[in-house]
């Protein structure tokens, strides 16, 4: 099979993606699920049936034995379909054969983690209806007893998790306490790990709330915002109370959802495993917020005019008609590898779980017939502050999350680390992140950093200013909103991509000046002691199109971004991108790509380099 990041297969090859559509959505949520996404659940639930273990995916084979929950994310929807005919009807009865036949066919394959979360969902939700000795025969439910457990993926001894990020804590409590609800085992152990859960979460979230995905190192993104609207679904889900607590820090995750409100339906843009990941984050954290009446009145009825543009621009932009599937992998996206297209025929199920499951919650709040609210641009701008900043974490180094709202975008600049194996990738570099304008390349690794200078010294070293941030502060004047921080060294650019490599003999001063219409960054770089910087590269992979240069001055006819200038490097250039496989976001491919360098420096201390960009 060829490897998705390399190239695209026949079958997922296509035109150009074509942007978010964005006039109002006149259909309620609901009309959009019914209309759209159980006829695509039909289609995949018939196409199992058919080709069975054959099955193939906008030409790729789905059962490859890469996709480790893929039985779980069939479960749910499978059960989705059951559970959404009409009691005492030939559909009704032909549901429950086919989702018997289908977890026959399925038992004896892998599911982990996640895979068993979802498949005890799935169960427990047939159990709740009273169909669940109908659906699975009795020798595979045993099976499914006896592998359907937290204890494949969690140590026993102490609770530890098993090579596995902070947010499978709430995996592993769900599967724990799903098996209690369908009768497998006591209370106890989904009280324990519910207690690991929750322990764990506010040590490794401090008192601003957010969780390190690391034990510390400083990988913050959108799971990191997530996790705990994912433990108030848990626990509304399995009917547990959601302690105040816990409505307390969703409160904080709710701020950022609304703060990024827009009626692109764009999501969270940095991290990784964003792509649909992203938009869908904010469905499941805003959903869990109105439930728990974490919002008001008015933010509730905003939240779902936000939520019902990321499912109109789901069915629009993320949903491939003439393929029958989710589209993440061609027309120039790109996914990391944890999410790549050997998982096409999960992706597409976990997603319309996703979006299933988040409108059922809005139905139940009695939103079921209701249009979603037109002005949504109009309130966001008037209630949403234009800059805010979020703490996650303060110590040694310092994490934030800046978000600043400008002409209908919004720019989310992550102030973080993204750990062991994340650090080098440009989803988590110091960038004003924004959908259709900046962009970060999965997997990119130290290759073509990503409008951050790589500096090269005399000795051959070279180093970029990604890890280690100081001292975050911001101001505001007549002219615009300024964020600085400092860094007392660099990261070295290396083939090691784990933890990051701190070099001190560079150090620096960063200051972003957001202003209407405009994104500038100014670095100042100290070199101490013999250290001598001989070579500064600076790159720029954009979405805009059809430049034409003038000095260090870039001007784009075409895209988003407008302008793009440089100060303080000699020489600019710019080349048109096509059908080059690296430089591919989740939401498309870039156009073009400014690299501007400057390769006899003179020995000067401050070093100081300006970027600036224009948009529309």
């Amino acid at each position: 099979m060829l490897l998705l990041n390399e190239h695209v297969h026949a079958g997922m090859a296509g035109s150009e993606v074509a942007p978010p559509v964005t006039t109002p959505v006149q259909q309620p949520m609901n009309y959009l699920v019914q209309e759209a996404l159980y006829p695509q659940l039909d289609f995949l639930a018939q196409k199992l049936l058919n080709e069975r273990m054959q099955t193939t995916l906008a030409g790729y084979p789905a059962f490859n034995g890469k996709d480790k929950f893929l039985p779980g994310k069939i479960a749910t929807g499978m059960a989705h379909i059951l559970l959404n005919t009409t009691a005492a009807t030939p559909a009704r009865e032909q549901a429950l054969k086919n989702f018997h036949d289908i977890a026959d066919m399925t038992v004896a394959l892998d599911n982990h983690s996640w895979g068993i979360y979802y498949y005890l969902l799935a169960l427990h939700q047939i159990h709740e209806a009273g169909l669940l000795e109908h659906a699975v025969s009795p020798a595979t439910l045993a099976k499914l007893k006896q592998q359907l457990d937290w204890r494949s993926f969690v140590n026993v001894s102490d609770l530890k998790l098993i090579n596995l990020p902070t947010n499978y804590y709430g995996v592993a409590f769900g599967v724990a306490r799903l098996r209690m609800l369908l009768g497998w085992e006591s209370v106890a152990s989904s009280e324990q790990l519910l207690s690991k859960l929750l322990t764990h979460y506010d040590a490794h979230s401090g008192q601003y709330g957010f969780s390190d995905e690391t034990d510390g190192e400083g990988r913050f993104d959108r799971y990191s915002i997530l996790l705990i609207a994912e433990i108030c679904h848990r626990l509304i889900e399995t009917g547990k109370e959601v302690r105040p607590d816990l409505k307390l820090k969703l409160r904080k995750a709710a701020d950022i959802a609304l703060a990024m409100s827009n009626t692109h339906g764009d999501g969270f843009s940095f991290g990784r495993s964003i792509g649909a990941y992203g938009d869908t984050a904010i469905l499941e954290i805003l959903s869990a917020s109105a439930y728990l009446g974490v919002l008001t009145a008015e933010e509730k009825d905003y939240a779902y005019a936000y939520s019902t543009r990321i499912f109109n621009k789901f069915r629009s932009f993320w949903y491939d008609p003439q393929l029958h599937s989710v589209d993440l992998w061609s027309k120039g996206r790109k996914t990391d590898a944890y999410r790549g297209v050997h998982r096409v025929l999960g992706e597409n199920f976990s997603l319309l779980h996703q979006l299933l499951t988040t409108n059922a919650i809005w139905v139940k709040m009695g939103y079921a017939q209701t249009i979603p609210k037109s002005d949504l641009q109009a309130w966001a701008d008037k209630t949403q502050p234009r800059f805010r900043l979020d703490w996650f974490a303060r110590g040694e180094y310092d994490r934030a999350l800046a978000t600043y709202r400008d002409r209908q975008h919004v720019f989310s600049l992550l102030l973080a680390n993204g750990g062991p194996g994340q650090h080098a990738n440009s989803p988590y570099y110091a960038l004003p992140f924004s959908s259709e304008l900046i962009a970060g390349i999965p997997d990119s690794g130290f290759a073509h950093p990503q409008l951050l200078p790589k500096l090269t010294l005399d000795d051959g070293t070279e180093l970029i200013a990604t890890a280690f941030i100081k001292n975050i502060q911001t101001t505001n004047d007549a002219e615009g909103q300024y964020l600085t921080y400092q860094q007392d060294g660099l990261t070295r650019m290396t083939a090691e991509t784990k933890s990051p490599q701190k070099d001190t003999r560079v150090k620096l001063q960063s200051r972003y000046q957001f202003a209407p219409g405009s994104i500038s960054r100014t670095d100042e770089y100290q070199q101490t002691g013999t250290a001598r910087i001989r070579q500064v590269s600076l790159e720029f992979a954009s979405f805009s199109d059809e430049a034409s240069i003038d000095g260090n001055s870039i001007s784009f006819s075409q895209g988003g971004i407008t302008k793009f200038s440089v100060e303080g490097l000699e020489y600019c250039s710019v080349k048109k991108l096509v059908n080059d496989t690296y430089f591919q976001t989740p939401s498309g491919p870039f156009k073009s790509l400014i690299t501007c360098t400057s390769k006899q420096l003179i020995p000067v201390t401050p070093l100081i380099i300006k970027w600036t960009m224009q948009y529309q």
